[in-house]
């Protein structure tokens, strides 16, 4: 049986924050607890279970709040869960030794200023049992595939937000890591710049590398996740294959009209769920697929010409808005 890359079972994580009688309003029985010694708790992860495999891209998702940046410091031992456990590359969270075969780039990640690519590559590199020569070769290859060879006499103050997330992808890919564990990788970054991640992250796969990654942009997600679970308000929503998560019957048809007359549009409109002017026609939404055929024929009878036909499939952000509305 093959050891997961990344393991969790009933992990939680709550918070002492203050006491109540702190807050605004919180009235006399909360005076009453804190002269007591009452803290206020938060549970900021609750009973999260799950499997990450090797050689898989696993997307972590959830609204601000929902705790997958609280997960990914326990994981990576930054802070002490409250209960559960948790296992890297086959050792219990903590380990030195699994440690060292991963790589890490936090959501907010701080470094030293002052410091050029190479030299601050270097200083990550030496954590490590590499030669000088292999040092160098390892950042100076690291530079050219995050692309910022550009900018090797410059130092990190006078980077842009997307070129510090750049030259972070690079750091947490120093020690050639089996598992990489990146939150938001794709923040601050312009078009290409995500696409550059999205290839470095296909390309570890591609090498047999583990990916676990946290993010907001849902299209990068579906690009390239094999799995992903969604986490709302610290529990575990959906879990499992896009494919799996996303299948079901079709949402609607967009049906993509030209040469109709103002009256063909609102002789249509009546039979559509939907619909809005492009520029070069236009888009109509038919609900049903059973209501397509008798569609396309009333299009023809007004004189209309179709362009394009699409099914509308369910989209990992139709799930993930589901998710969050369920439990608003």
């Amino acid at each position: 049986m093959t050891t997961a890359a990344l393991s969790i079972d009933h992990l939680c994580k709550t918070f002492d924050v203050g006491f109540l009688g702190a807050l605004p309003g919180a009235g006399r029985l909360a005076a009453r607890l804190q002269i007591r010694g009452i803290a206020q708790r938060v549970d900021a992860v609750k009973g999260l279970s799950f499997d990450v495999q090797p050689g898989e891209i696993f997307g972590f998702l959830g609204p601000n709040g929902a705790g997958k940046t609280t997960t990914i410091k326990m994981l990576m031992g930054l802070i002490r869960p409250s209960s559960g456990s948790g296992f890297l590359l086959g050792e219990p969270l903590g380990s030195r030794h699994a440690r060292a075969r991963l790589g890490f780039l936090p959501e907010h990640p701080y470094f030293y200023e002052y410091l050029k690519p190479v030299e601050f590559l270097d200083f990550y590199a030496r954590l490590f049992s590499m030669t000088a020569g292999e040092r160098k070769k390892r950042c100076m290859a690291l530079i050219d595939r995050v692309g910022l060879s550009h900018a090797l006499n410059r130092p990190l103050r006078k980077f842009s937000k997307g070129m510090i997330q750049r030259i972070g992808v690079a750091q947490a890919l120093i020690n050639d890591p089996d598992l990489v564990v990146l939150d938001e990788p794709m923040s601050g970054l312009d078009p290409m710049g995500r696409k550059d991640v999205r290839d470095i992250i296909l390309d570890l796969k591609a090498r047999g590398k583990t990916v676990f990654f946290s993010s907001h942009i849902l299209q990068d997600v579906e690009m390239i996740c094999d799995r992903v679970a969604i986490v709302i308000q610290g529990q575990l929503r959906s879990l499992g294959p896009l494919t799996d998560l996303l299948k079901g019957p079709l949402d609607k048809i967009e049906v993509t009209v030209s040469s109709l007359s103002p009256e063909g549009i609102e002789a249509l409109q009546k039979d559509a769920a939907g619909h809005h002017l492009l520029a070069g026609g236009v888009s109509f939404m038919v609900g049903e697929a059973s209501k397509l055929d008798a569609f396309i024929d009333r299009v023809h009878q007004l004189g209309g010409h179709i362009q394009s036909v699409t099914p509308q499939h369910r989209s990992l952000e139709d799930l993930f808005v589901e998710e969050a509305r369920r439990n608003a």
